[in-house]
């Protein structure tokens, strides 16, 4: 019975550590040093590895970066304004919120929510 019972709570555990799917489009509020604005990430997720596209005030781009657990980094070139860095948590399946870095633009905060 104990094995079945560790064996349970491993799977249990498994599972909460396994990196969520944030495949689909994302909404964005950004609010920088600079002043603020929204983006749009439409990213496709395989295991930890994130790929996709942001729209916003630099343009177009594409994004890549990794989930690990609720952990989620991504970035992309913006060109003149160099390269953009997004580090947040994931709050659910729908919301994430962190920090991020828009080059020589700034740094600030973001609240992301799925559409």
């Amino acid at each position: 019975m104990k094995r079945g019972l560790m064996a349970s709570v491993f799977m249990i555990c498994a599972a909460l550590l396994t990196a969520a799917d944030l495949t689909g489009t994302w909404s964005a509020n950004v609010t920088l040093d600079a002043g603020s604005g929204t983006a749009t990430f439409k990213f496709t997720q395989s295991g930890e590895m994130l790929s996709g596209s942001y729209v916003g005030t630099f343009g177009e781009a594409k994004v890549t970066g990794t989930v690990k657990g609720d952990q989620v980094e991504f970035s992309f070139d913006a060109g003149e304004a160099g390269k953009v860095v997004y580090k947040g948590t994931l709050d659910g399946t729908t919301k994430m919120k962190g920090s991020c870095e828009y080059g020589a633009v700034g740094k600030g905060t973001f609240v992301a929510e799925r559409k």
